[in-house]
């Protein structure tokens, strides 16, 4: 028969994992606490939705609607948007402290900036897609970036560049809306 005491001393390690494990599981937003006031940091997301037209024994690929998202450090914004060659008004937006502190903490913690200048190649089939284009200087270093949606691209496309883009993706819906 097990002892009283060998059960509660089997209990705490199960109880430090439990309250370990479940702030983490309830609170899914990365942490800001590698936000430091005194980063500079500008982000330039470029997103096309690109068709491939053809003209007989000829094919060019033009891109529909054009949109370019830019973030300062301040957390100001511009947002263009070129739809079938027209250039509508750029917006401007604010974002809030919180915003752009998670926003700043995602790109940090994550090792996004030790990510290499990488052009992800697009399928030779691939006939309408979006692709996508990410810039972030951070403290004086650069990261560039070039994707395409991931079923009109010949390779996978890591994680952390989708969480980035689904975010910046959010940020450019709450401009417009």
């Amino acid at each position: 028969m097990v002892k009283p005491i060998m059960l509660i001393l089997g209990a705490i390690p199960i109880l430090a994992a439990i309250f370990i494990v479940v702030p983490q599981l309830t609170r899914p937003e990365i942490p800001s606490a590698a936000v430091n006031s005194e980063d500079v940091m500008t982000i330039q997301y470029t997103k096309e939705h690109l068709q491939k037209i053809s003209f007989g024994l000829t094919q060019s690929i033009g891109a529909d609607t054009a949109e370019v998202l830019t973030i300062q450090s301040d957390g100001s914004t511009v947002y263009s948007l070129t739809k079938n060659g027209y250039s509508n008004p750029d917006i401007k937006y604010q974002m809030s402290k919180d915003e752009f502190a998670q926003l700043e903490s995602m790109i940090k913690e994550t090792g996004f900036i030790g990510i290499p200048n990488t052009v992800y190649q697009v399928k030779p089939d691939a006939q309408s897609y979006e692709k996508y284009g990410l810039q972030v200087t951070l403290n004086g270093k650069t990261v560039n970036l070039q994707w395409a949606d991931q079923n009109a691209s010949q390779e996978f496309i890591p994680p952390i560049i989708t969480q980035v883009q689904s975010n910046l993706d959010s940020i450019i819906t709450e401009i417009i809306k």
